[in-house]
């Protein structure tokens, strides 16, 4: 598991032991950056289920100018100090070693880009999708987006106003939605 590109380019990622994380495949990270390459640079990022860190690490390497990583895995947080670390990225992150759904009610932060992979097995994207498309519930900036990773045979739900469906990518058994948040009150037709 490498950087694709930026100023960490090359660099090799470490991973976790054990089959309880479940890394992003290269091929599906070459597809995903594809999509986001203009939706980076001096953006706030978060990342949560963060894993080895590496979809934020990406981010950062790019040029975002932040990323908070959540994981609740005391593991999987020290390993993405590690990952920071050794791409000498740590100055424009965070790390939080705590519950994704506890992080997203009691943060008071807003974001330009939100990376969603929980287990694939919960039910945790769609309730992690209410929370953060509910009614005043602003975390996610205008003209953000959502990354949604899940298995390519579910549906995901419909999103209400201000949000849209940009577009689902399939690669294989996986599957990347990406979610557009609009401007309050106005809609735009252009992705």
């Amino acid at each position: 598991m490498r950087v694709i590109t930026g100023s960490a380019r090359g660099r090799r990622l470490k991973e976790l032991e054990g089959q309880e994380t479940r890394p992003t495949t290269d091929r599906v990270k070459e597809g995903l950056f594809s999509a986001l390459q203009f939706d980076i640079e001096g953006r706030d990022v978060l990342d949560l289920f963060a894993g080895t860190g590496q979809l934020g690490i990406e981010c950062l390497s790019r040029g975002a100018a932040s990323a908070v990583f959540v994981d609740r895995r005391k593991d999987a947080a020290g390993l993405v100090r590690e990952n920071l670390a050794l791409t000498e990225l740590q100055d424009r992150a965070r790390v939080i070693c705590g519950d994704a759904r506890d992080f997203i009610t009691r943060t008071g932060e807003r974001f330009d880009l939100i990376f969603l992979d929980p287990p694939y097995e919960s039910d945790w994207l769609e309730e992690l999708l209410g929370r953060i498309t509910a009614p005043g519930f602003d975390i996610l900036r205008p003209y953000g987006i959502i990354v949604a990773e899940h298995p390519a045979e579910k549906t995901l739900p419909v999103l209400p106003p201000p949000y849209r469906l940009l577009r689902t990518y399939r690669y294989g058994k996986i599957a990347v939605t990406l979610f557009r948040r609009d401007e309050m009150n106005k809609t735009r037709n252009d992705p």
